[in-house]
């Protein structure tokens, strides 16, 4: 039996605090920065909102994917232990360097640009807003995040509650106003939606990818699995209920845009929410930027959160250095990996631009994704006795994967360059895998003076690995 001073990740998310984690990280900065990446890459207004309803349907099957391995799979780490348990060390290792290198860090440094841009848009509007200024604020809403997640998990959970509250009320104000005006006959701008003249099908693939990215973070419970009370019962609902909610509700939010705004406002604005509000919320239109931040935040809370624990699963499993299966004796957070993960957030920024680092990290996140789903199908045909309290039909997975691969592969001929860097930035963890992770090809003086490191950082950090198997 653990006592209350036994260092180990504690199960402190019940069912509620797992749909606010689910819904805090999917409605976050996608569905106000989207709209405009959706549209402008399918062509019409038709068209994008068929996307968006193409892709919730499509998240779902993957958050439903990810619910029978969450619950077959006990170890936290999600994509990165799926890979490991069904497709070996090799496809496991490069997605955790992918996710140290450039999908944590981009997707990061995404919500946080859009935080910025959102908190000081209104005071610069009609003109763009200064960029230092906007990644100055951005740095902030990160370090912030990062130290929240450093001091507790509980405080945490209990702000990100209050964020996802927020948020939710935030697209309840823009939906309202929005059918409103559309049960009242305001139809003009749904006219001629489906204009084949403003078709773009090569850039298809990137639309999708934009949608895509506005419901990305279904995934997230699954990075936590240890720390999910009741998980057999409490991870496959709390997916269900989230993602049927956030796929309704990003339907409505986007037919309510589109009444209020037309398909060049929308393509014309840098704050879509903002645009919306200025039209349809004269009063309230000074406090949309707020509660888009505040979403914004939120996503970013959980994202932080959740992400530094595929680190600390990694070097858990002696694929990444272990100081970062440590974690602080008193506030019992992975400090070394929320940290280490910061460093590369705040340069991301400092580098990147919003769309660009969008299309950049997307690559990799769905290709390794396609490939945990298809893990889960060699992992039904290798383990067929495993008990399996969530399962569901091998069409779903199967539909999955192929997608995945297909956008993929499409991706590479619409965005050649930031899909080519992906891929290229992905395969860099090659080399690291066979010279450093599979044998130790390094000098035994570089490996003392690495382990010398790790205590001095051990003792400064006063971190130390779990005292308790968790899983």
């Amino acid at each position: 039996m653990a006592s209350s001073e036994t260092v180990y990740l504690r199960k402190k998310i019940t069912l509620l605090r797992a749909v606010c984690l689910i819904a805090g990280t999917v409605v976050g900065s996608g569905i106000f920065i989207s709209p405009k990446g959706v549209l402008k890459n399918s062509g019409n207004v038709g068209l994008s909102l068929i996307i968006w309803l193409v892709t919730g349907i499509f998240s779902i099957f993957g958050a439903l994917c990810y619910a029978e391995l969450g619950t077959s799979i006990k170890k936290s780490g999600a994509h990165y232990i799926y890979l490991l348990e069904t497709l070996g060390p090799m496809p496991a290792f490069l997605r955790l360097w992918a996710e140290f290198i450039l999908i944590r860090p981009a997707s990061s440094s995404v919500i946080g640009l859009a935080f910025g841009q959102y908190i000081v848009q209104p005071f610069f509007s009609p003109c763009p807003a200064p960029e230092i200024l906007v990644k100055m604020l951005s740095i902030i809403e990160v370090s912030f995040v990062v130290a929240m997640n450093c001091w507790s998990v509980d405080w945490t959970s209990r702000l990100q509650m209050v964020l996802t509250t927020v948020k939710m009320g935030a697209l309840v104000l823009i939906i309202v106003p929005g059918i409103i005006k559309l049960a009242s006959g305001q139809t003009e701008n749904f006219h001629n939606a489906f204009d084949a003249s403003s078709l773009t099908l090569d850039k298809i693939p990137l639309a999708v990818y934009t949608g895509l990215y506005a419901y990305s973070g279904w995934y997230i419970l699954n990075f936590v699995t240890e720390e999910v009370i009741d998980p057999k019962r409490n991870i496959p609902m709390s997916i269900i209920l989230s993602m049927v909610t956030v796929t309704v509700t990003y339907l409505l939010t986007n037919i309510s845009y589109y009444t209020v705004l037309t398909s060049q406002d929308v393509l014309e604005s840098s704050a879509v929410a903002v645009s919306f509000a200025d039209r349809a919320l004269q009063g309230f239109s000074s406090v949309i930027p707020i509660l888009v931040a505040a979403s914004c935040l939120g996503t970013e809370m959980a994202g932080c959160f959740a992400g530094p624990r595929m680190l600390f699963s990694g070097s858990r499993e002696g694929q990444w250095p272990i100081l970062f299966s440590m974690i602080h004796i008193r506030r019992h957070t992975p400090l070394p990996a929320v940290l280490l993960m910061y460093i590369m957030v705040v340069f991301m920024i400092l580098v990147g631009e919003l769309f660009g680092l969008l299309n950049f990290y997307s690559f990799s996140q769905w290709l390794f994704t396609g490939l945990a789903t298809m893990g889960l199908i060699i992992h039904r045909y290798r383990n067929p006795d495993l008990p399996r309290p969530f399962k569901v039909h091998l069409f779903i997975p199967a539909v999955f994967t192929v997608v995945c691969f297909f956008i993929v592969g499409m991706s590479l001929y619409s965005d050649p360059v930031n899909t080519g860097i992906s891929f290229a930035l992905t395969l860099t963890g090659v080399p690291v895998y066979f010279l450093v992770v599979q044998k130790q090809r390094l000098p035994l003086c570089f490996i003392r003076r690495f382990h010398m490191l790790t205590k001095k950082l051990q003792v400064l950090l006063e971190v130390m690995p779990q005292e308790v198997q968790t899983y």
